[in-house]
């Protein structure tokens, strides 16, 4: 049986994320928020009662795993300084664009040393050895994986003993994501078909597979072998412009923000600690 339209072809994931019409780069909120966490990290903590200090790193290596075109890392670069950003994507367009994003800073003073790479987390993994990297940025990118876990095993592969993990991605249960699923109405980031929008407010498809609200992020983090540090909040720049206000002041209480922050550590052993599962 025909019919009077041809239907479109679903794209193949690969090419739905090699079209440079697909959103690669997120808001400057959340990556200045994300990099000022991890200047922290990087920078320790003294001991205090009760709580053992963390060492200063210098010179650390970071890895910036799904860069896209280099903007989130370009934005963080100058709350890096001292420290070396290679971004890692695996899309031919997005590190064409990351490279020039990175020649247009180099030199900059005070600013992190940035370099761009191809690489992808799995089909071979990632270029590096076993633990090279002191830390991981790992930015609205988990959303997009077919296979999670085996993401988070090649990035515990990678970092050192106790590295950092700085993952964001958006959050399932933010503020109005509540109030849309009461109305019946598809949450905001969830897609259901790579062709278009469909049952939810917004017009751009970006090719989420999965979401996650913050207990879900915690607990799988730490079946995968890693410690929760600290759960953050940032704002979504999508959200409409009067309700900017709330969104910010939403970040306060990270379970109802619209992009979660989190900072993990690489655990030695990963079927130690709560909930724990060896991998």
């Amino acid at each position: 049986m025909t019919t009077g339209t041809a239907r479109k072809p679903a794209p193949h994931l690969r090419d739905f994320y090699e079209n440079p019409a697909v959103p690669v780069a997120s808001g400057d909120a959340r990556s200045l928020r994300q990099a000022a966490m991890l200047a922290a990290a990087l920078r320790g903590t003294p001991p205090a009662p009760g709580r053992p200090g963390t060492p200063r790193t210098e010179h650390a290596t970071v890895l910036d795993i799904g860069c896209g075109d280099g903007t989130a890392a370009v934005t963080a670069a100058p709350l890096l300084g001292g420290h070396r950003v290679v971004g890692v994507d695996w899309s031919q367009d997005a590190l064409r664009r990351a490279h020039a994003s990175f020649a247009a800073v180099a030199g900059t003073a005070k600013s992190a040393e940035l370099t761009a790479v191809r690489g992808e987390l799995t089909d071979g993994g990632l270029p590096f050895a076993d633990g090279a990297a002191d830390a991981v940025l790992f930015s609205e990118v988990i959303e997009h994986l077919v296979d999670p876990d085996s993401a988070l095993d090649e990035i515990r592969r990678v970092l050192a003993p106790g590295g950092h993990l700085m993952l964001s991605t958006p959050n399932l249960a933010a503020w109005y994501n509540r109030a849309l699923l009461l109305a019946g109405v598809q949450p905001v980031f969830s897609e259901v078909s790579l062709r278009g929008i469909h049952g939810r407010p917004g017009r751009e498809v970006v090719g989420h597979l999965r979401l996650y609200t913050a207990r879900a992020l915690r607990e799988f983090l730490t079946a995968s072998g890693f410690d929760v540090v600290r759960v953050a909040g940032a704002p979504f720049h999508g959200v409409p412009r009067p309700l900017r206000r709330l969104d910010r002041f939403a970040c306060a209480a990270p379970s109802v923000a619209s992009i979660l922050l989190v900072h993990a550590r690489k655990r030695e052993d990963p079927g130690d600690g709560p909930g724990g599962g060896g991998r």
